[in-house]
């Protein structure tokens, strides 16, 4: 009885712990500099072999966009009728609101990335990469922007963090194993 409760005792408090560690802003970390912008890149493999990255067709299934802050909202909406430059206008006016979203970042990222606007993609991963180091979308679109840049090992990176993530399969995983196969494929032409 008594090893019971020490067990339960020790899950609670690394259930509380880990907790904690989510929700604690991580600060400012010292992350990746330099990066090339795409003009100074060479990708291994033509870009316009294989595609670009995963849509964002899920978002238009999601309830009720007018609960949330209307400029944030202007942006999904804008992300779903692929208009990348509406897109990003909407979502940099939410992120002078909402500083500290990481999906807010990580939306602008992928409307640059569907741009090919490349290196601010990269810059807007990252930031949302910052504000959470965990978060799974920022994760698996970096993924897919390293293919882009013909750079699989890094993808391979972004997925074994998602894998690490993602303690029970989720999609961003999923979506990038398949990215990297199609990646693989095309370059083995």
């Amino acid at each position: 009885m008594i090893r019971s409760i020490a067990v339960a005792a020790a899950l609670g408090l690394l259930v509380a712990a880990g907790a904690l560690y989510a929700a604690a802003e991580p600060g400012w970390r010292n992350m990746i500099v330099g990066w090339l912008g795409a003009s100074e890149r060479e990708a291994k493999v033509a870009t316009e072999d294989w595609p670009i990255c995963t849509t964002m067709a899920a978002m238009g299934s999601e309830a009720d966009w007018a609960q949330l802050e209307p400029d944030f909202a202007a942006g999904k909406k804008a992300l779903v009728a692929e208009d990348w430059n509406g897109a990003i206008a909407a979502l940099k006016l939410a992120a002078l609101r909402d500083p500290r979203n990481a999906d807010i970042q990580n939306y602008i990222g992928y409307a640059y990335r569907r741009l090919r606007q490349l290196g601010l993609a990269m810059q807007h991963y990252q930031q949302a990469l910052v504000i959470n180091r965990r978060h799974r979308s920022a994760h698996e679109h970096l993924g897919e922007l390293y293919l882009v840049l013909g750079e699989p090992a890094a993808a391979e990176q972004q997925l074994a963090t998602l894998q690490e993530i993602c303690l029970i399969p989720c999609s961003e995983t999923d979506d990038l194993k398949h990215a990297i196969a199609a990646y693989r494929t095309v370059a083995s032409r």
